[in-house]
């Protein structure tokens, strides 16, 4: 969540990832282009990496600060024994 606000404070906030991306290591894309479609699958990058590089740069790191809360939830929520209530007459 650190990491999305100070991309949305440091960068605008509507700067594509793949903008963000380029400015920071312009042969990056390139690079994970070629890596994707040689050693993965070619649908991979036109289905998947290119609508993400569209999105706002800040929304991955949302979205993973998310799914790692929740995953952090999800297991304290399991190491607590204590957390199964039953129900009383």
């Amino acid at each position: 969540m650190v990491a999305a606000f100070a991309l949305a404070t440091l960068e605008p906030p509507d700067m594509p990832l793949g903008s963000f991306l380029y400015s920071v290591d312009a042969g990056f894309l390139n690079f994970l282009q070629a890596g994707i479609q040689h050693h993965l699958a070619p649908w991979l990058w036109d289905k998947v990496v290119v609508p993400l590089l569209l999105r706002p740069a800040w929304l991955l790191p949302v979205a993973v600060g998310i799914v790692c809360a929740g995953a952090a939830t999800s297991l304290a929520i399991a190491a607590n024994p204590r957390s199964t209530r039953r129900w009383r007459s």
